[in-house]
């Protein structure tokens, strides 16, 4: 574990701990809750999901699809290449064919910024695991609703279980970092004015990084004013992952 690699191997993994791998050459990484004995629980978008409510590259991107098929079952987990939303796998069904990675919480803003890349780690604190354990077990029986890539994702899944936050505005992404680091930074590149202070390659490319450090930091579920701990058994109504549902229960509780 370090500033390079996330890399963990399985006889240290603990029943809570966050577990993701890359999928597509490192374009995109799939997470899951370790629940113990070798079994992963895991949100996941499965080849088998009609055109609804997400986006083409949900469509696209369908990592979090286990790799077994009809043909070539899993000895353990069957055949659960169609399978939607919350599943239980074993962890090579995870894995789909990658390594094995620990996202890590409650690191330090230096260390957060120094992993450049998005949805390795969090400033915010997890929970004890049998909170995580819990919230992870209840939604595989309960779901978790739509799969959307930048508003509800296998990795808004993880942190949810681990940290029972959940974000209630409508004008945001969700809490995965890596849609809200990439979006962010985007958006900011775009609208900000100290573009215009430089025509270089260099000047362009030092404001780029300097935005997307500064967006990846404001964009963190650690330090997000618009997240609101949710208990899990709120959860179970068709739209309790509308934010706008979230923020007037949240407000009422207030």
């Amino acid at each position: 574990m370090g500033v390079l690699s996330n890399k963990i191997q399985r006889d240290l993994l603990k029943p809570g701990d966050h577990i993701y791998s890359w999928r597509h050459a490192y374009l995109y990484s799939h997470h899951g809750i370790y629940f113990g004995e070798g079994k992963v629980i895991h949100f996941t978008r499965g080849a088998g999901q009609e055109t609804g409510t997400g986006t083409v590259l949900d469509r696209f991107l369908l990592s979090s699809s286990p790799s077994h098929s009809l043909d070539n079952p899993c000895p353990n987990c069957g055949d659960q290449s169609t399978l939607d939303g919350v599943i239980s796998s074993c962890i090579d069904c995870f894995l789909s064919g990658g390594y094995l990675y620990l996202f890590e919480y409650g690191v330090n803003p230096a260390f957060f910024i120094a992993k450049a890349r998005g949805g390795t780690c969090t400033l915010a604190r997890s929970d004890p695991p049998e909170y995580v354990l819990h919230r992870a077990s209840f939604l595989l029986q309960n779901g978790f609703g739509s799969y959307d890539i930048f508003k509800n994702n296998c990795e808004d899944f993880a942190i949810y279980c681990k940290t029972g936050l959940l974000v209630f505005t409508s004008i945001s992404v969700g809490r995965s970092g890596q849609a809200a680091s990439i979006v962010a930074a985007a958006t900011a590149v775009v609208s900000s004015p100290l573009r215009f202070l430089t025509t270089s390659f260099t000047g362009l490319g030092v404001v780029g990084c300097g935005m997307y450090c500064i967006s990846r930091i404001v964009s963190d579920i650690g330090i997000r004013r618009d997240v609101k701990k949710v208990p899990v058994e709120r959860l179970i109504t068709p739209c309790a992952l509308d934010e706008s549902v979230v923020a007037t229960e949240v407000l009422k509780k207030e």
